[in-house]
Order: C-alpha cells, then sequence, then structure tokens
C-alpha cells in the first residue's frame, strides 16, 4: 500500500453553535489541512498521484473557506462548523475529484486535529 500527503492552510472565522464556553463566540483560526491519497498499485510511470494535483485540488476547495465566516456558508448553516465538520467537508468535496482519498486532518492549532476519513 502506498500513500501520498499534502499540506495546505486556510484562515477563516466560526462560533460553534450548541457549545458552552469561549467557542461559542465568534473567533478565527489558522487551519493547516493535510491530504492523504492512497492506492495499492503504483501507476505506469510509479506514483500513487501527482502531488501537484493532490495539492491543486485541495487548495480549490481551501480557497471557499479562507477568510471566510464559516457559519455563513450554505453546508455550516446546517452543520455546526466544528474542526471534525470542517475535515469531513474537505474531505467529501476532495473525494469528488480524487478517488483515491484516504483522509483529511485538520488543525486549528499546532496542538489540536481531527481527522475524518471514510
Amino acid at each position: 500500500m502506498y500513500s501520498i500527503k499534502v499540506e495546505a492552510d486556510f484562515s477563516a472565522a466560526h462560533n460553534l453553535r450548541g457549545y458552552r464556553g469561549k467557542c461559542e463566540e465568534l473567533h478565527g483560526h489558522n487551519w493547516k489541512v493535510a491530504a492523504v491519497a492512497r492506492k495499492d498499485n503504483l501507476d505506469k510511470i510509479g506514483m500513487v498521484l501527482d502531488f501537484h494535483y493532490l495539492k491543486r485540488e485541495l487548495n480549490k476547495i481551501l480557497e471557499r473557506l479562507d477568510h471566510k465566516y464559516l457559519n455563513r456558508l450554505a453546508y455550516f448553516k446546517k452543520v455546526n462548523p466544528t474542526s471534525e465538520n470542517i475535515a469531513k467537508y474537505i474531505y467529501e468535496h476532495l473525494q469528488s475529484e480524487v478517488s483515491s482519498i484516504q483522509s483529511v486532518t485538520v488543525w486549528e492549532n499546532n496542538t489540536s486535529s481531527v481527522t475524518y476519513e471514510a
């Protein structure tokens, strides 16, 4: 089994609905995101996937989130914009372009992350 990973980041604001504590107030993060693609076999030139392609597709999704108030985006009007749900959102949108996507990890700071994999 082979896997590749690319990383990118975005900045955005959110507040958590139904949460009691600091995070119920409007605040922001500089999120770091890692996307992992995985395959049993390499392609004809010996790659899982082109790093550039995976990073480009990830960045297309992150552009939709960057410098936004996430609670105002249609998806997050229905789904609480927790780091868990942000990871799932990125995974689902990335999966439509990259069938070999294995997981998406989102860090909201240097010591706290969540990974979503289907």
